[in-house]
């Protein structure tokens, strides 16, 4: 899954409003910001696969460190206590810490039978991408009703705020279409290079948006 992560960012501002949306959107894809340096040093595997299913071209080998469950309630315990010591805010800390698990449970939802319990562990999935269809109507109904709670939930606080948010959001999309659509990557060290600077641009630019927009009414 892909922007269903993004959805779960944006819709988490509104239970959290004091939280950067840049924090949010890492916390929910904390699993992919890590694996891309685990791909590099090697610690973790991918093969490329043409049609390997309606989706994507990815054999994912082996990534229990990024992705098994037990190490994503384990990083969320981590990034979560990590906000709680600079904030103090234990309710936005757990909040950040499910975001982070939330991670294992959509890609059980989309992934073929490679969602690692533990590392080493049984491997489960629902295999959703084996349907584009399904897959795009599923992934963004999410992100519209994401998209959607956040709206509502902040104000622009000047034109960059409305801009910004407005970027975000297509260059969101256009990544999730053109991944969907345009075939495999050349080799996994370009994947990993192009994840690493697509997740950089979406970060700063969350953070820049949201910068430009205060909470439509607080629930801290």
């Amino acid at each position: 899954m892909f922007v269903g992560h993004f959805a779960l960012g944006f819709a988490a501002k509104k239970a959290t409003p004091k939280t950067s949306l840049a924090t949010l959107f890492v916390a929910a894809q904390l699993a992919d910001i890590l694996w891309p340096f685990f791909l590099a040093f090697g610690i973790e595997q991918v093969a490329i696969v043409p049609d390997k299913t309606a989706v994507t071209p990815l054999d994912f080998v082996s990534y229990p460190y990024s992705h098994s469950l037990l190490m994503l309630v384990i990083w969320g315990a981590l990034f979560g206590g990590l906000y709680f010591a600079r904030t103090k805010n234990s309710r936005s800390a757990w909040i950040i810490a499910a975001l982070v698990v939330s991670h294992w449970v959509l890609d059980w939802l989309t992934h073929l039978p490679d969602m690692p319990l533990w590392p080493g562990g049984p491997k489960y999935g629902l295999a959703m991408w084996k349907s584009l269809p399904l897959t795009l109507v599923v992934e963004l109904t999410m992100f519209a009703v994401g998209i959607a709670i956040y709206a509502r939930s902040t104000r622009a606080k000047d034109r960059q705020g409305t801009w910004g948010f407005w970027i975000l959001i297509l260059i969101l999309l256009a990544a999730y279409l053109g991944s969907s659509f345009s075939g495999a990557p050349p080799s996994v060290k370009a994947l990993w290079i192009t994840a690493m600077l697509g997740t950089l641009i979406t970060l700063v630019l969350a953070w820049w948006a949201d910068r430009h927009r205060s909470a439509a009414a607080l629930t801290q």
